[in-house]
């Protein structure tokens, strides 16, 4: 059966797709170029033309999934709600805990950026632009009186180490934190932070 003549957008996003199943499936390091053309049963040849080497497929692939995360980080942010609830239902999407993917690939993506100057590009533009977000709806809940935080980007900072490595933790060694546990050192140091305590933090964002 003939394959359907995509346009180039649409084929360099479908390679997109299917370089990040590879990589969560077998690493930054053991995936090639020719399992991500097997995976759509197109040429090596195909994949080169849109991506000339490996390492601009690889970062291009994590740009694409970083614009996933934030775009989805921004609609839980823009919803017509109070800024707690708001700051809440994101961190418990980006928790390990709840229902963020892809933990797998961004802790490889993190490793592999040690020595890969474009790929630490794509995933420090994706961490500011992730504490930015929380920072600003951190300072829009301090104006409107809902908590109290001297240092909406320092919390952020701290808040964010937190979910990362509870997420290292959780990816890299199941059981060794029960979910539950992780869930609740979460909410205790969102709470401690915008000076609220726990049984308060649950109440004002429901």
């Amino acid at each position: 059966m003939a394959r359907v003549r995509l346009s180039v957008a649409e084929r360099r996003e479908e390679l997109l797709r299917a370089a990040i199943g590879q990589i969560e499936a077998r690493g930054v390091a053991a995936v090639r170029i020719a399992d991500v053309a097997a995976a759509l049963g197109v040429s090596n040849a195909l994949v080169l033309y849109h991506f000339s080497t490996k390492e601009k497929l690889v970062a291009a692939a994590f740009a694409h999934a970083a614009e996933g995360d934030l775009a989805h980080l921004r609609k839980l942010l823009g919803r017509r709600t109070s800024a707690l609830r708001r700051l809440r239902s994101a961190v418990r999407w980006y928790a390990p805990t709840g229902q963020a993917k892809g933990w797998r690939l961004w802790i490889e993506g993190w490793a592999v950026s040690l020595r890969e100057p474009t790929l630490r590009n794509v995933t420090r533009d994706l961490d500011e632009q992730w504490k930015a977000a929380i920072a600003e709806v951190i300072a829009e809940g301090v104006a409107a009186g809902e908590f109290a935080c001297a240092d909406p980007a320092g919390t952020a900072l701290r808040l964010t180490a937190l979910l990362d490595g509870l997420a290292v933790q959780l990816t890299s060694y199941p059981g060794a934190v029960p979910r539950s546990r992780a869930q609740e050192w979460v909410d205790d140091t969102l709470a401690r932070e915008l000076g609220l305590d726990e049984k308060a933090l649950t109440e004002r964002a429901r």
